[in-house]
C-alpha cells in the first residue's frame, strides 16, 4: 500500500464509518422508543331520498365526497388543527422528553410554528385519491399519548365535517329564508296600512258599511210608504187637516223624508267621524286597493314559507360525516425510530458522500 492507500483508508474511516457508529450508538442507546397510532376514515355525503322518491325506488345513498375529503386532508396538516389538539393534550408536554435532542421536541415553551414543523415529523397523512380514503400514523412516545393524540384529531376532523355541513345547510336555506323574511316584512305593512285606513275611517269594511247604510235607506222608505197609506186613508175618512191624527201623521211622513234625505247626504260624506269629507265611492275604492294587498300579501307569505319548508326538508335529507373505517389504534409494540433503516441510509449516504469526494480529489489532483 502507498501513502495515498493509507489517506484514503483514513479518509474512509472519518468519513464513513465513525459517522455510521456514532449514528447507530445514538439510536441503539440514546434514543427514545416511539409508538404509532393508526386512524383510517372518509367523509361520506348521504342523501337521503323524498317520500315520492322512496315510494319509487329512487334513493342515494353514501356518495364520497371528493372536495370535502381534500378540505379534511389539508385541515389535518393546518395550523388549526395543530392549535386544537394541544389546546385539548398539550402537545409540548407530550413531545419534549429527556435524553432524546434529536427526535424529541426542543425543551422550553415551543411557538406554534415550532408546533408545526413538529407535527409535520410526528404525524403523517396520507390520501388515496382513487378511493378518497385518509389514513393518519400518528407517533408518540408512549402508546396511550399517541392513541389520545389519534383520538383527538378523528374528534377534530368529525367537528370541522359538522361545521361544513352546517355551512352547507345554511346556505342552502339562505335563499328562502331571505324570501320568508321579504314576505313577512310585506305582510306585516299591508296589515299595518289595513288597520290605518280603519283607525282613521272607523269603518271596518266600506262595502259591508254602504249595505247597512242602503239597508237602513230602505226601510226608511218601507216606513215612509206606510206613513203615506195612513195618512191618505185618514184624509179619505173626511177628517180635518187640523185634526191632530192627520197632524201627526203629516209629521211623521216628514221625520222619515227628513231621515232619509240625511241618509241618503251622508252616505254622499266621509264617514264614521272622519274629519275629512271624502266621497265615498274613493273609500271603497281605497279598502279595495288595501285589500288586494293584503291577499297578495298572504299568497306570498304562504308561498315562500312553503318554498323555505322545502329548502328546509332538503338540506336536512343531505348531511355530511365522517366514516371510520379504522378506528384509533393502541399500539403495543414501539415501531419508531425505525434503527435498521435510517442506519442502512445513513450508511449509504455517508459512502456515496465519501465516493464523491474521492473522486473529485483525486480529478483535482490529475488536472495538477
Amino acid at each position: 500500500m502507498r501513502r495515498r492507500h493509507y489517506g484514503l483508508v483514513a479518509s474512509f474511516v472519518l468519513m464513513v464509518i465513525a459517522p455510521l457508529v456514532v449514528t447507530m450508538w445514538y439510536l441503539y442507546t440514546v434514543s427514545l422508543d416511539q409508538y404509532a397510532s393508526r386512524i383510517g376514515f372518509s367523509v361520506q355525503k348521504e342523501e337521503v331520498g323524498s317520500a315520492v322518491e322512496i315510494l319509487g325506488g329512487i334513493t342515494e345513498l353514501s356518495g364520497s365526497s371528493s372536495s370535502d375529503t381534500d378540505i379534511l386532508y389539508e385541515f389535518i396538516q393546518s395550523q388549526q388543527m395543530v392549535r386544537e389538539v394541544n389546546d385539548r393534550l398539550d402537545l409540548a408536554a407530550i413531545y419534549q422528553q429527556e435524553g432524546d435532542p434529536v427526535f424529541a421536541l426542543a425543551s422550553g415553551k415551543p411557538s406554534i410554528e415550532a408546533l408545526v414543523a413538529y407535527w409535520h415529523r410526528m404525524v403523517h397523512v396520507s390520501y388515496d385519491s382513487s378511493s378518497k380514503l385518509i389514513e393518519v400514523v400518528v407517533r408518540a412516545f408512549s402508546a396511550e399519548e399517541a392513541h389520545a393524540i389519534s383520538q383527538a384529531i378523528y374528534d377534530a376532523s368529525s367537528e370541522m365535517i359538522n361545521e361544513l355541513s352546517a355551512i352547507a345547510r345554511e346556505d342552502t336555506t339562505a335563499y328562502a329564508r331571505e324570501e320568508l323574511d321579504g314576505a313577512i316584512a310585506q305582510l306585516k305593512e299591508a296589515r299595518r296600512a289595513m288597520t290605518d285606513f280603519r283607525s282613521r275611517t272607523q269603518i271596518v269594511d266600506p262595502q259591508a258599511d254602504v249595505q247597512g247604510r242602503m239597508g237602513l235607506v230602505n226601510t226608511l222608505q218601507g216606513q215612509l210608504a206606510e206613513a203615506l197609506i195612513d195618512l191618505d186613508l185618514l184624509r179619505q175618512g173626511a177628517t180635518a187637516e187640523d185634526d191632530p191624527r192627520v197632524v201627526q201623521a203629516r209629521k211623521r211622513v216628514e221625520v222619515i223624508r227628513d231621515r232619509i234625505a240625511d241618509e241618503r247626504a251622508r252616505f254622499g260624506e266621509g264617514g264614521g267621524g272622519s274629519s275629512e269629507l271624502e266621497d265615498y265611492s274613493r273609500l271603497v275604492a281605497q279598502f279595495e286597493d288595501l285589500a288586494v294587498d293584503v291577499k297578495f300579501a298572504e299568497e306570498s307569505y304562504v308561498s315562500a314559507r312553503g318554498a323555505y319548508d322545502a329548502a328546509v326538508a332538503e338540506a336536512q335529507r343531505k348531511s355530511r360525516y365522517l366514516a371510520s373505517y379504522v378506528a384509533p389504534t393502541m399500539p403495543e409494540t414501539p415501531e419508531y425510530p425505525q434503527r435498521g433503516v435510517i442506519s442502512l441510509l445513513v450508511g449509504v449516504g455517508l459512502f456515496l458522500f465519501w465516493s464523491v469526494a474521492t473522486m473529485i480529489f483525486y480529478a483535482l489532483r490529475d488536472r495538477k
